[in-house]
């Protein structure tokens, strides 16, 4: 199992078999909240299958997409709570059913504090996630809502040409307004690049939507 955990399967083999033996399997259903703002991280959770969208709101009720974590990756914002013993300020869901290996804090305070291997690589994930973090920061403060729609689109498509997403998730996605997005998309099927329906975008034609999303 620990040999599905990406970075943790790079440990030195005693260490590796530690956090095995002290860590807990668990499951989480799709769509089932995994941490919520206010709440105190008691695991680091490392996935070994699925993916965990980490999302912050505002009190206007305006949500953000942060980041996802994905199989073989940790959350970066329960690294910091658990570093700080500070809550979340943010909400983590499962996007589709998960596997992951808990790490409870009483371990990873231990292997943290005498572990140079364990501090270096929770602190190169880290490090890797806050430059994620400013890029989300930049997109949202000087990037083109057109640009950054074209390139979520893609993204989210995954090679498929239908995405069932409502303009309410892309707007999170975007960190914007649904009425942007709502009226960048009606300029998109205007252009003949997208066709869409409640819930449902079909791409039309993925080369227009590529070219203007730099891909």
């Amino acid at each position: 199992m620990i040999d599905r955990l990406g970075p943790l399967a790079d440990l030195p083999a005693p260490l590796r078999d530690e956090v095995a033996r002290r860590s807990v399997y668990i499951r989480v259903p799709a769509g089932s909240v995994v941490f919520s703002s206010g709440q105190e991280a008691a695991n680091l959770l490392f996935v070994l299958s699925g993916g965990v969208r980490v999302s912050q709101t505002s009190e206007s009720g305006r949500e953000v997409v942060l980041y996802r974590v994905s199989a073989g990756e940790s959350c970066v914002m329960t690294t910091a709570c658990l570093l700080a013993g500070a809550p979340y300020l943010a909400e983590g869901v499962a996007e589709t059913d998960v596997e992951a290996v808990a790490i409870p804090q009483s371990v990873f305070d231990d292997l943290a504090g005498r572990s140079a291997a364990f501090r270096a690589m929770i602190f190169e994930a880290y490090a890797r996630r806050l430059t994620d973090l400013f890029h989300v920061i930049d997109d949202v403060a000087f990037g083109r809502v057109d640009i950054r729609l074209a390139q979520r689109l893609i993204a989210l498509a995954a090679g498929e040409d239908e995405l069932r997403v409502t303009h309410q998730q892309l707007a999170a996605e975007l960190g914007t307004a649904r009425e942007v997005v709502s009226r960048q998309l009606q300029e998109f099927q205007r252009r003949g690049w997208i066709a869409q329906s409640r819930g449902r975008i079909e791409i039309a034609d993925r080369a227009a939507i590529a070219r203007l999303a730099g891909a």
